[in-house]
């Protein structure tokens, strides 16, 4: 039986796992995380191979590696080389990890999927197999928001709020309840010295969304722009791929969207129902690493994909 490795690298960890083509998961594993970008391309692969080896198995036909970090063609293409080099398959495929999120989450093999999670991203797939992408590198290539981008925005307006160069907002009360400080100001001073790890200002995004809701001028501001932006990718990519006019799925998927805030929710229904009515929005709790086999299971032309995916329902 023919066998797939299905990759799914994120920022915090890598998760692989070994599905036979009849959809059998064989084996699972999971590695560190998937950061080309700053620890470099082989160290990447080196996080892949250690989960490999924990999996203790030889004879892979193919590698679906969708990943982080592969945010360009050129990235991609240098990943599947090394992969490649390291002989884990004769075969690999390897695309940004947004790709994976669609295919988890979309009926057809085709459709739109927009990522919210630690950032943002959109991909695009044709009934044709054409593509679109954006570049995804942060608010050089023009992207806003995400889990990250959020956190920040809510501590730049409470602080402001804080020291008289802003208007007054609810935001500078969640802060300082959430870090257990008596200032704003001491949050930011411990991001700073790193005595507050950066990745938890990812937990701000729930009292943004509640505080929202609430009707703070501030925090409502930011969730609306968070909706416009997620709009923005969805729209802007059924139209390249001339998917406007007919029923069309976008999936949304990450941290941001799965947690499904009502006052952020309701705000992407409006908009993709003004911009986009014939879209079909669907959110996927699906994990990336199904994506990944799924996509190497139609690379083998295996028609496995139901059990498959029953493997991972709960």
């Amino acid at each position: 039986m023919r066998t797939v490795l299905a990759v799914d690298g994120g920022n915090s960890k890598t998760d692989v796992a070994l599905v036979g083509e009849d959809g059998t998961v064989l084996g699972r594993a999971r590695g560190g995380p998937f950061t080309p970008q700053t620890s470099g391309v082989a160290a990447a692969i080196d996080v892949i191979q250690q989960a490999v080896r924990d999996l203790a198995v030889t004879g892979i036909d193919h590698v679906a590696a969708y990943v982080a970090g592969a945010d360009l063609p050129v990235e991609e293409d240098a990943l599947r080389a090394e992969l490649l080099s390291r002989g884990f398959a004769r075969e690999a495929v390897v695309g940004n990890d947004t790709f994976a999120l669609l295919r988890a989450g979309a009926c057809a093999d085709w459709g739109v999927a927009v990522v919210c999670g630690a950032g943002v991203n959109c991909v695009g797939v044709a009934p044709d197999g054409r593509t679109a992408r954006f570049p995804a590198l942060g608010k050089i290539s023009g992207d806003w928001g995400g889990g990250g981008g959020l956190g920040e925005e809510t501590l730049w307006y409470a602080i402001r709020a804080e020291d008289g160069r802003g208007p007054e907002t609810a935001l500078r009360g969640a802060v300082i309840a959430h870090f257990g400080t008596d200032t704003v100001e001491e949050v930011t001073l411990g991001l700073h010295f790193g005595e507050i790890d950066h990745l938890r200002l990812h937990e701000l995004v729930p009292l943004l969304c509640a505080t929202a809701a609430e009707g703070d001028a501030a925090a409502y501001g930011l969730v609306a722009r968070m909706a416009d932006e997620v709009a923005a990718f969805g729209v802007v990519a059924l139209r390249r791929l001339d998917l406007l006019e007919a029923p069309a799925e976008v999936v949304l998927g990450g941290g941001v969207l799965t947690a499904r805030h009502p006052v952020l929710m309701e705000g992407i229904e409006k908009r993709y129902a003004d911009q986009a009515p014939n879209a079909r929005l669907t959110v996927t709790e699906a994990p990336p690493i199904v994506g990944a086999a799924l996509l190497g299971l139609d690379h083998l032309g295996a028609a496995s994909h139901a059990r498959l995916r029953a493997q991972f329902t709960p």
